[in-house]
């Protein structure tokens, strides 16, 4: 039976994206075993992009065979929603791991994740679903990263770190380590800014800038 591969999404970020997924699946795809292409809500604008079909995602849903999905949308609500809805359709999330990306020793990764090209995981963390890890990023050992988190480019975790679910991370923000008993905690839904350097833990909600990273409501009292 063929299988579908939607890469939902045909924005910018779904246009790095889909080379790596088709790197991946190079063998299915010249065999005739398997198709790939863009998968957007409501009617699309164009029949392709950068070479590929794009489908509706009622057309997507109602193929026959195996259907496979990965989200590359930014938005973290909208992954967790899209996920839910083609998971009740019978679609299956199928991660992406560019083939440059390093994962060292026994690490958990959800399914749906998105790895870009020179990403690192090093040994031992565990990783919700549908990861999104940007060019240049890094989780270190022992950490704890929930579903549908966020990195932008060039972020840097280091160990011992629990991210909760929906948190997203900008692009350049280091994370200092925690430690074993004492992890550093980013809380649900926060955002740490571009360039932060996070030294403590963030509450829930928050949004953290600058260096050392302070809530940004206390950032504008100055």
């Amino acid at each position: 039976m063929k299988k579908y591969y939607g890469i939902i999404g045909a924005g910018g970020y779904g246009r790095e994206v889909i080379p790596l997924a088709r790197a991946s699946l190079s063998a299915s795809l010249a065999s005739g075993d398997a198709e790939l292409f863009f998968v957007v809500e409501g009617e699309g604008s164009a029949e392709t992009v950068n070479g590929f079909p794009v489908v509706s995602m009622d057309a997507f849903l109602a193929l026959p065979g195996e259907r496979y999905f990965s989200i590359a949308i930014g938005a973290s609500d909208v992954r967790e929603r899209i996920a839910r809805l083609c998971e009740d359709q019978g679609a299956m999330p199928f991660s992406v791991i560019a083939q440059n990306v390093v994962i060292l020793d026994a690490n958990e990764i959800g399914e749906g994740a998105v790895l870009s090209p020179f990403v690192t995981v090093t040994s031992n963390a565990k990783i919700g679903k549908h990861f999104h890890a940007n060019l240049y990023s890094y989780v270190a050992h022992d950490c704890m990263v929930g579903d549908f988190v966020t990195f932008a480019p060039g972020v840097k975790c280091n160990g011992n770190v629990v991210i909760e679910d929906h948190a997203y991370i900008g692009t350049g923000a280091v994370i200092k380590q925690g430690t074993s008993k004492r992890p550093l905690t980013i809380g649900r839904g926060a955002i740490v800014g571009m360039g932060a350097v996070v030294t403590k833990s963030v509450a829930p909600g928050d949004t953290v800038i600058g260096n050392p990273a302070r809530p940004l409501r206390e950032a504008l009292r100055k």
